[in-house]
């Protein structure tokens, strides 16, 4: 996710306005989880600032600190205290579920499986962990990343897991990655006659490893927007389609087309926001036409006549003039500038 994550923790970068992180944890609530343990390393800081207590989404949350990325299964062995010997919920903080959990969950507990994963057919699932099903349905075996997939269903990277896992994950050795491989620890269960099954994903599912994956997520997340102007719009302005346009922001002679989200303070001024764009807080797009983009907080675009499928950073400036009938593509990191030439 470089330039953004230099400054800011992946899971905190926005789908909607809305950190993939806040996503997760309505997800994990609405499916009937409370209590929810966040496991966090070097940006640790960030999450607490923006998560808090967890009390906004109704769950409670305690944090975990992994002082080094050793994996997912390291991160299962150092939460054992919080855990206890309950079944748990496992949700890498990077992917958003367009349709959540709850199925999911009620599923997992029906089964009465020793671990239930969620699986998504992929069309290169050699970027993922992956698993490979024997004639009944049942998971015969787990690899991380494979070079040669013996299928493609990918790990979506959400697991139903019962206190079965924790002799598993304190039995694994390290892979050759220096990590404790959750899909180790799974295959030590299966390789000993415990029962893993597979659910596969309803809706779409975005693995926000980039700034593509973030995008298709913003386009996911938007398509579920409901009309509603609570800002300043104008009588010259013209609002079409789902928009959200939140409290505080102002709209003046300009053209919005839904779906897509302005943020509270921002400013929209002589300018076309077209679908599938969500612009952040406190922005200022000036004399512009965007579309299809993610624009964080504070940034600025003036004078730009075609800005498509861009990622803007907090704070960046993009100005004008621009004239240029194919548009422009950008990918900005926080507080940097461009400049575009007709």
């Amino acid at each position: 996710m470089r330039p953004f994550s230099h400054t800011t923790a992946k899971q905190l970068l926005p789908v909607a306005n809305e950190p993939v992180l806040f996503h997760v944890l309505a997800s994990v609530a609405l499916s009937g989880v409370k209590d929810v343990g966040v496991v966090v390393g070097t940006t640790g800081d960030q999450i607490r600032e923006a998560v808090g207590d967890g009390s906004r989404f109704g769950v409670s949350v305690t944090y975990v600190d992994q002082r080094k990325p050793l994996g997912i299964g390291h991160a299962v062995r150092i939460s054992r205290g919080f855990l206890g010997d309950e079944d748990f919920l496992l949700f890498l903080g990077d992917n958003y579920l367009e349709k959540g959990l709850t199925d999911f969950v009620s599923r997992a507990v029906q089964s009465g499986f020793d671990a239930n994963l969620l699986v998504h057919g992929a069309r290169d699932p050699s970027r993922f962990g992956v698993a490979e099903l024997d004639g009944h349905g049942g998971v015969v075996r787990v690899e991380e990343k494979p070079a040669n997939p013996r299928s493609n269903l990918a790990l979506v990277g959400v697991y139903a897991l019962t206190p079965a896992v924790h002799e598993a994950v304190r039995s694994v050795p390290v892979s050759s990655r220096g990590e404790l491989e959750i899909t180790d620890a799974l295959q030590w269960m299966i390789d000993r006659g415990l029962t893993v099954g597979t659910e596969p994903v309803t809706g779409a599912w975005c693995d926000v490893g980039g700034v593509e994956d973030l995008l298709d997520a913003n386009r996911v997340a938007l398509g579920a927007t409901r009309r509603l102007l609570e800002g300043d719009v104008d009588s010259e302005s013209t609002v079409v389609g789902p928009i959200h346009v939140a409290e505080g922001a102002v709209v003046r002679r300009s053209h919005l087309y839904g779906p897509a989200v302005i943020g509270p303070g921002a400013v929209i001024d002589r300018s076309t926001v077209e679908g599938f764009t969500s612009i952040g807080a406190g922005c200022g797009i000036r004399g512009s036409r965007i579309g299809s983009s993610v624009v964080m907080e504070k940034a600025c675009v003036e004078r730009v006549n075609a800005l498509t499928g861009s990622f803007l950073g907090r704070a960046s400036v993009v100005s004008g003039p621009s004239t240029a009938a194919g548009g422009h593509r950008l990918v900005l990191g926080d507080h940097s500038s461009a400049w575009l030439a007709s």
